[in-house]
């Protein structure tokens, strides 16, 4: 047998077909239906809060604030940036919160100068503009909105030969070396698509790339997707996204201020030494601007799916002519401004609550972010009315508005940096939402907090379906994990949503405001929000993401608006009022127990593929099955897969499984005695609970990156946005860094074992 072998089988049985522990939790106990935190007794009148939460909710709401809020261009620096969070600040302080705006003063570049054009017998200029379009009423506004540009690239003025990588990632690249293609000295040309847009010009440059150029094809989110703006929601001919290509990978935040708080005395990083920053120009354009710049290709045909769908032939170059491309930046400092609101908890006041959504946008922001942002409000609007008659949160509720988070994460990260010790101290979780639309609930976060969010998710109606948005997410699951298509974790998901009870929150890797407390902190956190049957993503961070555009193809009556609200704020209020925190985990150990097994099927894959690699070498059958008119190199010979010691992993996961249900037998007991603790035995309970996510950092943080400290969770170097679960090992897997991997499966395993011993003494409390 293979070297699974290592792991019991019972424990494989367990990864693949329950998510819940095996023995801990499946729904499925007699504690399934209990409201998770709450005595009976208790249960029941938070239900009845929650039902006079829901009663204060009004789509109207939702609909009026947006149109308001993106009626002006909305980027950090703009004056309705600041209008709205004055907007907001005034409306909490109505709405009887304790509100302030926290105001942090962050680098943030903006074009002078942007400019692109192909020279030779056959010129052309790029408009890198988007006009207006009929139905659309902000989208001929042009006053105080930036043109499109991808921020934190440098500047500079460059010409050179141009060439296609295709999505811009690794085995791109690879394959340019393998048909002769040195980008060394050129400018790339990348569609968006199949990774992060940051990694596309900082793996341009690493390859030699002396520019950047990114450009929407309509394969990917126009033409090929369904009818384009206005008639459809897709992306046209014009349209350009924007966005951040700051290496966030390494950190977030302010780039001139990593770790610590963009606060006046910070000591800051020159320009020339922050790390987050590339060192060559790139672009944004449109397919209209990039379609001249792809003709202009010579070279090999690009292979079958480097292809886009635009009725050209593509080739992957080099051009035919040369291209000129100018970025000339304004380097100062803006304002970033944090809405923070508070109501002070009754018993518990420095246990905090918080919740998050940020209100910048690239342009109007309509989707991305106000969407989420209005059902934020909406919840705190909701919250105000229950304060005002009467009610108080046991715990405290801190709602945040963050500014600057398109850029790279700026508001939020600065605040938790600032905070950090006092949120280490209080914070029992996070929860983020960014934009929201129509159809399934998507849910990621800290599995700890994964019954809950199914609790919650299980009382809240579809407002098209009429069925619980957790049993319409549970379809969604099945029907996407038996297509022919999906990856196998996709498919895995399928199976444990199958079994019925809880199904799978989603891992976090990065890409919103989650990241400074989940991965940073070690705050449990959450990320909800509703999508998948909206039309957005063909203008997403476009001048075109606007309040017509959405009231037209997101959520048109803002019901799943109120969904939103819904979910969150139950959420929310559980979390402030349950007796004890309302997390379990053995959830995560289940979890983990999966990840684990993971890393097994990576070795094993890892070797197969490298065997089966050196066999077609050694025959020498990429040489000979070549086309000799069209000849395409061997690709490099993988490094040999030496031993791999899994087994400190595969130990203190099986310890951990031992832990967790000592831990859940405890609970269960106290539960069904209606928590029958002290006060002052209860709040430490849930103070001590609501830092174990803490347990699960290093100090040290990942290799080359120490500002990400989750042992767990993390985005990965090279997907962006994308999550690497078990990430010290997992990427030193990856990349053949084998050593490394060895030595990450250690220290990964302390940190474990550190958690371990966090659980069992929440154990020997309950059993006091």
């Amino acid at each position: 047998m293979t070297r699974l072998m290592i792991r019991p089988l019972l424990a494989i049985a367990c990864a693949l077909s329950t998510w819940g522990a095996c023995a801990a939790n499946d729904d499925i106990n007699q504690h399934s239906t209990d409201m998770l935190g709450f005595s009976s007794g208790n249960a029941a009148k938070q239900q009845g809060l929650e039902q006079r939460f829901d009663a204060q909710l009004d789509p109207a709401d939702q609909r009026i604030w947006l149109k308001q809020m993106s009626s002006q261009p909305n980027q950090v620096g703009s004056p309705h940036d600041k209008a709205n969070a004055e907007f907001m600040l005034a409306k909490f302080r109505e709405w009887g919160w304790d509100a302030h705006i926290e105001t942090f003063d962050v680098l943030y570049p903006t074009p002078k100068k942007v400019a692109l054009e192909l020279l030779g017998p056959q010129p052309f200029t790029a408009a890198l503009k988007e006009p207006a379009i009929a139905g659309d009423a902000t989208s001929n506004i042009q006053d105080g909105a930036l043109p499109p540009y991808n921020v934190y690239g440098a500047d500079g003025d460059v010409t050179a030969e141009l060439v296609y990588a295709n999505y811009g990632m690794p085995d791109d690249y690879k394959d340019l070396a393998r048909r002769g293609i040195d980008v060394r000295g050129k400018i790339v040309l990348t569609r968006y698509g199949g990774g992060w847009r940051g990694l596309k010009p900082k793996l341009a440059q690493q390859h030699g790339a002396i520019g950047c150029l990114i450009y929407s094809d309509p394969h990917d989110d126009g033409y090929a997707k369904g009818d384009v703006y206005p008639k459809g929601g897709w992306r046209p001919a014009d349209g350009v996204q924007r966005g951040s290509v700051a290496d966030m990978q390494v950190y977030p935040g302010d780039p001139l201020t990593p770790g610590i708080g963009s606060v006046p005395g910070a000591k800051r990083l020159a320009i020339k030494d922050a790390t987050s920053l590339l060192k060559i120009p790139v672009l944004p354009i449109s397919y209209a601007d990039a379609t001249p710049l792809l003709q202009s290709l010579s070279g090999p045909v690009a292979p079958a799916n480097w292809r886009g769908s635009l009725p050209i032939t593509y080739h992957v170059g080099p051009s035919t002519a040369k291209v000129h491309m100018t970025v000339e930046s304004n380097w100062g400092q803006k304002p970033v401004y944090d809405v923070i609101a508070k109501i002070r908890g009754s018993t518990a006041p420095d246990q905090w609550i918080v919740r998050g959504n940020h209100h910048d946008g690239w342009v109007f922001g309509a989707w991305d972010p106000l969407a989420g942002n209005v059902a934020l409000m909406a919840e705190a609007k909701a919250i105000g009315a229950l304060v005002k008659q009467g009610w108080r949160p046991q715990r405290t509720l801190v709602y945040a508005s963050w500014d600057g988070e398109e850029p790279g994460l700026l508001g939020s990260t600065e605040w938790a940096e600032t905070h950090a010790k006092e949120l280490q101290a209080k914070a029992v979780m996070y929860v983020n939402s960014d934009t929201n639309g129509r159809g399934f609930l998507g849910a990621g976060g800290s599995h700890s907090l994964q019954h809950l969010v199914n609790q919650v998710a299980d009382g809240v109606t579809d407002p098209e379906t009429k069925v619980s948005v957790r049993e319409r997410l549970r379809a969604h699951m099945l029907i996407a994990g038996n297509d022919d298509d999906a990856k196998p974790e996709a498919k895995d998901i399928a199976k444990i949503a199958a079994q019925g009870g809880d199904v799978p929150l989603a891992a976090l890797g990065s890409g919103s405001d989650f990241s400074a407390f989940l991965e940073h902190l070690g705050i449990a956190s959450l990320d909800l929000g509703f999508g998948d049957e909206d039309d957005n993503a063909g203008i997403y961070h476009s001048q075109y993401d606007s309040f017509d555009h959405y009231v037209r193809f997101g959520d048109p009556t803002f019901e799943y608006g109120v969904a939103l609200s819904k979910v969150v704020g139950h959420i929310v209020l559980r979390s402030a009022d349950a007796d004890v925190v309302p997390m379990r985990f053995g959830d995560f150990n289940a979890t983990l127990d999966r990840y684990v097994y993971e890393l097994h099927q990576l070795v094993d894959k890892t070797r197969k593929d490298t065997d089966a690699q050196h066999k077609l070498l050694d025959a020498h059958a990429f040489t000979l099955d070549a086309d000799p008119t069209r000849p395409v190199l061997p690709p490099e010979r993988d490094s040999d897969v030496p031993a791999i010691n899994l087994a400190p992993l595969d130990q203190a996961a099986q310890q951990l499984a031992r832990s967790a249900q000592a831990f859940e037998t405890a609970y269960d007991k106290r539960a069904d005695a209606g928590f029958d603790l002290s006060a002052k035995q209860l709040r430490e309970l849930s103070a001590r609970m609501g830092h174990m996510e803490q347990a699960l950092t290093d100090p040290n943080g990942l290799p080359t990156r120490p500002w990400f400290k989750h042992m767990i969770y993390a985005p990965g170097m090279l997907t962006g946005y994308g999550v690497k679960t078990l990430p010290g090992v997992r990427e030193a897997l990856e990349a053949r860094r084998w050593d490394e991997a060895n030595q990450y499966a250690v220290i990964t395993a302390k940190v474990i074992d550190g958690y371990r011993t966090q659980l069992d003494q929440l154990t020997a409390m309950l059993n006091k």
